[in-house]
């Protein structure tokens, strides 16, 4: 076939990110353009979903006018966006109010009052959660962030919305059906609904058990498509509003943690990446349905046909880094009005390698925000350990990358226990691919090779591309992971590795030393959970 081309989007919660990008993976422009994210009392966490409309349809102008190539060229459309959002619209595809995104945790009490009976194991009735284990391969998060808890939220709390509602959609569900007017999801992204039975990976369907335990209407709930697949042609008036042939198709799509699986080139069975944004998490495909409830890890239907990935997630990596930045170097408080240089990340990078392997003996703990996985543990809390008055600014701030980088090394173990192999070598893509000293510290901490991708931030829209091409017959799924490039590897420095594992033994003993205390400092005022979904924030 000749070539052809992509329009491929990043909804993020920052906004979108839209690229052209070939048939195989080449990408030849992209743009993001910001939106707004309202967080409200209580929990809150809206967005308009007509400003992510004009904004995508924005970012598609902005690529089109630059005449890359000829419109008749343009094969396809293809979403990837933030995953765990609920659109609430009506039969003529309008939205009945803000969407609630990720977020959000206004339906924890919602969420609390299906899943809860009179025994319980952590919160939830023992006979609910194993059919929602077996069948799904997870349950909802009593966090109140997962989908199902905006629904609730809404049909307790808004009724004359609820009883309006035609669909309830995920992000990328509502903008496909702006450009094709079709109401749909596909089998990935309707997981967090925790209403589908995930057992046959290949005919995911509803299940009558499960939606009687959710309490929500059916009739409610979209049809569901395969991620790999033409949902339907652009809609004419879209079509000649961007100088597009009305026979653009458009795909299903895929959530962001999919699309990124794809984009890192990581699509054959077990071939890992790691994740470094704001939050971070280490994935593979896998063949198999498994839930390891000890490690918080299941695997979830995935993009790739007839395939699942290990769903997981660490709450705190390049946040840590922007806790530095905005509450240590640079915070506006009445001892400072300085504002961060640009560059601040790049001078963090050089200052962290002023120091020597290991910080000094200085630990830096990331749980800033509690954790999912490996451990499950809403009220943990990070900091530095061994702090001394010798300690140097650079001993600190490697420190922090190596935290993380301990961090990364403890879901790992978790992921080749759960996979029941060595795991090796890993791509690494989001923000943190950018710094490679901090490339270079997670190869030294996992005793792993290190491939940084190339365009690491990319890798969703290049996730999405590449997922369009595969359902239009343009490249196999087995072809994309040598057409993601590789900007450079990181083997361990074996002189390192003995000063690591005994940095990482202690690392998990500060873990057991620290979490009683927390709990106990924070029992009364956190009210953290587990969200089911995840936006990949380039941190």
């Amino acid at each position: 076939m000749t070539q052809k081309y992509i329009l491929a989007v990043d909804l993020g919660t920052s906004g979108p990110k839209s690229a052209l990008v070939s048939t195989r993976g080449k990408i030849l422009a992209h743009t993001f353009i910001e939106n707004d994210l309202y967080l409200l009392d209580g929990g809150g966490a809206e967005q308009d979903p007509e400003q992510w409309w004009q904004a995508i349809l924005e970012t598609f102008r902005v690529l089109l006018a630059r005449k890359l190539v000829p419109p008749e060229e343009i094969a396809a459309i293809c979403i990837s966006s933030q995953w765990s959002g609920t659109v609430a619209v009506d039969a003529d595809g309008r939205h009945l109010m803000n969407a609630l995104v990720w977020l959000d945790s206004r339906g924890s009490q919602d969420v609390e009052a299906i899943t809860s009976g009179l025994l319980k194991i952590q919160g939830y009735a023992p006979l609910k959660l194993l059919q929602w284990i077996r069948l799904t391969g997870g349950a909802p998060s009593r966090s109140g962030k997962d989908s199902i808890a905006h629904i609730l939220y809404i049909k307790n709390r808004m009724p004359d919305i609820y009883r309006n509602t035609y669909k309830f959609l995920e992000p990328k569900d509502y903008i496909n059906l702006r450009l094709t007017g079709i109401f749909a999801a596909s089998a990935d992204s309707i997981t967090l609904h925790w209403v589908t039975d995930n057992r046959n990976i290949d005919r995911i369907s509803y299940d009558d058990r499960l939606i009687k335990l959710s309490t929500i209407d059916r009739d409610k709930l979209p049809g569901i498509v395969q991620a790999a697949s033409v949902l339907g042609l652009l809609k004419k008036e879209v079509a000649d509003d961007l100088g597009l042939s009305p026979e653009t198709r458009v795909i299903s799509g895929t959530p962001d943690v999919q699309a990124a699986a794809v984009g890192s080139g990581a699509v054959a069975d077990f071939a890992a990446h790691l994740y470094i944004g704001t939050s971070s998490w280490l994935t593979c495909h896998v063949p198999f349905k498994k839930t390891l409830l000890s490690s918080n890890i299941a695997s979830l239907p995935s993009a790739v046909p007839g395939r699942y990935f290990v769903a997981n997630e660490q709450e705190s990596a390049g946040a840590c880094l922007k806790f530095l930045r905005d509450n240590i170097f640079f915070p506006e408080d009445a001892i400072s009005d300085a504002h961060a240089p640009d560059d601040f990340y790049q001078r963090l990078d050089r200052l962290a390698a002023e120091a020597a392997a290991g910080s000094g003996g200085v630990l830096f703990l990331p749980w800033l925000y509690g954790e999912r996985t490996p451990i499950d543990d809403p009220m943990i809390r990070g900091g530095f350990v061994n702090l001394s008055l010798n300690a140097t600014r650079s001993q600190m701030v490697r420190a922090v990358l190596e935290g993380v980088a301990f961090n990364s090394r403890w879901l790992l173990e978790a992921v080749e226990k759960f996979t029941g192999r060595r795991i090796d070598p890993i791509r690494m893509i989001g923000g943190g691919a950018h710094s490679d000293i901090w490339c270079r510290i997670h190869a030294d901490v996992l005793d792993r090779t290190i491939e940084k991708v190339k365009d690491p931030l990319l890798a969703n829209v290049r996730g999405a591309a590449f997922l369009a091409s595969a359902a239009m017959g343009y490249i196999p799924f087995s072809e994309i992971g040598e057409n993601v490039e590789i900007d450079d590897v990181y083997s361990p420095d074996a002189t390192n590795k003995h000063l690591y594992d005994t940095l990482f033994r202690e690392f998990k003993v500060s873990y057991k030393r620290t979490r009683k205390i927390c709990a106990r400092l924070n029992r009364a005022s956190c009210i953290l959970g587990i969200a089911g979904g995840s936006d990949a924030i380039d941190g």
